[in-house]
């Protein structure tokens, strides 16, 4: 169990939370909800003792697990060596037997103490370990040829996964993981929820992934009016709880506010006549009756219309026989031929590493096939959105003067209204883009998209750096676009919301597959990639 009593913490000036005072006992899965800059991570910093409260304290069980950030720290450890170190005791055990068998001679003090190792690695279960950590990489998609490799020699996305392999294992009783679906691709994020679903311990996770806090998740520690309210069911409860709360006050506010206009008339009109006795009593009605106040919710939601200027014609694009490039001898597609037309909502997953990416720079013209060709259509005109934003957004500008230099036609009015959609409201529309975050850059090339209303949008991984609120309001603005749609991402419910159409990168090559992700999953009994 993690207790947490009287906690505050403050960031320049800015009170996240204020005598926050809750417990996380084991058997539940909270997901710790709450808008970008709400401080989430900051408080899983406090539950995991990185970071210290102003005030208060927080007792941990002694077997708890965290989900490090810092991919680059075990460059020269081998893989399936970093995945071990989750089992402190574990793996300190086994050093110190390694180290005591390289001797030339043991003394009796040596044999004792490896006698001593020998019962904490049993204890442990350290002989069937290296299955056990091989099992967990293998599920989080980081397979048996770069179990045994230095973590200098994978990439970064297999980093990230690695670690959290080494959070999950050596059964922890409290579990601390702060966006653990980041870096994976959907078969994985499915194989995570399976695994945190048999968890017994106390998990707290932060994600943006509205379907995995919703698959997972038995509690809400919601960060909102400078405190954190803890809902039981999962993400979708509670924002219906929310909501049912919020208007239960406000109705409650209107009817104290007509009784109260009726109580002040009343006194008003009889105060200086002859029913004194009555007017006391209305006074003293007045004074029990209170209005409860409503603090102010730090959660906004950004509101994403795109529209086109005109439509494009309605073969929108076709693909003929494309191939490209080679993934440990294969081609990440080959010979791969289809029409896309005018309205459809095309999403493309896969694996990491499959080729998402490629994909789409090939059907830009930013790289060139190794065979076949790709023509858009009649007034095709595109809009698009690369995984890392920030190299396409100068930095020398401002919010406000960046989309003004997009399309020196648009009215100032028309720029500041398309900011305040994207919650860059005042002073903020004038902000430097030097000094975005990454979820106000994602934020300002939406509003791009918004300002040019092209009748083709590709984005690649476009809920990057967003919060459940904005990924959201983004599943409604793709549903709701007119145009054409092509976009990567690993966020099962955007796919869901948006998608009509599945591009699967699977074992067997690129599918292409005419119906909703649901009825796709389904038909792949669960899967994209089973291997």
């Amino acid at each position: 169990m993690i207790q947490v009593q009287d906690v505050t913490k403050a960031f320049a000036g800015k009170k996240l939370f204020e005598s926050v005072s809750t417990t996380f006992p084991p058997l539940r899965r909270y997901g710790l909800t709450g808008p970008n800059g709400a401080g989430k991570t900051t408080f899983m910093q406090i539950l995991s003792g990185d970071l210290d409260p102003d005030t208060g304290m927080v007792s941990r069980p002694k077997r708890f697990s965290v989900l490090k950030q810092d991919q680059y720290g075990y460059e020269d450890k081998r893989v399936i060596d970093v995945v071990l170190m989750g089992n402190q005791a574990l793996w300190e055990a086994m050093q110190e037997k390694d180290r005591l068998l390289a001797k030339q001679h043991l003394s009796d003090e040596d044999g004792s103490r490896l006698g001593e190792l020998e019962g904490v690695i049993a204890e442990e279960d350290g002989y069937s370990a290296e299955a056990q950590a091989a099992t967990l990489l293998q599920g989080l998609g980081v397979f048996e040829e770069d179990h045994h490799r230095l973590m200098r020699e994978v990439t970064g996305g297999n980093k990230v996964r690695v670690l959290l392999a080494q959070a999950l294992f050596g059964r922890p009783t409290a579990l601390l993981l702060d966006e653990p679906t980041n870096s994976l691709d959907l078969d994985s994020v499915h194989w995570l929820e399976d695994f945190l679903l048999q968890y017994e311990g106390t998990l707290v996770v932060i994600s943006h992934d509205r379907h995995f806090l919703n698959a997972i998740c038995t509690h809400i520690a919601d960060i909102d009016y400078e405190t954190i309210i803890t809902y039981v069911g999962n993400y979708d409860d509670m924002v219906r709880a929310k909501a049912q709360v919020r208007s239960r006050i406000e109705s409650e506010n209107a009817d104290k506010m007509k009784k109260r206009a009726q109580l002040q008339e009343f006194v008003a009109r009889f105060s200086a006549g002859t029913r004194a006795s009555q007017v006391q009593s209305r006074i003293k009605q007045l004074e029990k009756l209170s209005v409860t106040d409503i603090k102010k919710s730090n959660i906004a939601r950004p509101f994403i219309k795109f529209e086109q200027k005109r439509p494009s014609g309605k073969q929108t694009l076709t693909m003929e026989g494309l191939s490209k490039g080679f993934l440990k001898g294969k081609p990440l597609f080959k010979s791969f031929s289809a029409l896309i037309t005018k309205g459809e909502k095309v999403a493309v997953v896969g694996r990491n590493g499959a080729g998402k990416t490629t994909l789409l720079r090939t059907l830009l013209g930013e790289l060139e096939p190794d065979a076949g060709k790709v023509t858009w259509g009649h007034e095709a005109q595109i809009g698009y959105m690369p995984q890392d934003v920030r190299p396409v957004i100068p930095t020398n500008t401002t919010c406000f003067d960046y989309l003004h230099d997009i399309d020196p036609s648009a009215g100032n009015e028309e720029i500041r209204g398309l900011l305040g959609r994207m919650l860059f409201r005042g002073d903020e529309g004038m902000k430097p883009t030097k000094a975005l975050s990454g979820g106000e850059a994602v934020r300002l090339l939406f509003c791009k998209l918004m300002l040019v209303k092209p009748n083709v949008l590709v984005l690649d991984e476009p809920t990057n750096h967003l919060d459940l609120e904005s990924i959201s309001a983004l599943g409604d603005g793709l549903m709701s676009y007119p145009g054409t749609v092509i976009f990567v991402a690993h966020d099962r419910d955007l796919i869901d919301t948006a998608a009509t159409r599945i591009l699967a990168f699977t074992h067997g090559g690129l599918e292409d597959f005419a119906g909703d992700y649901e009825t796709f999953l389904t038909r792949h009994g669960g899967f994209i990639d089973a291997r």
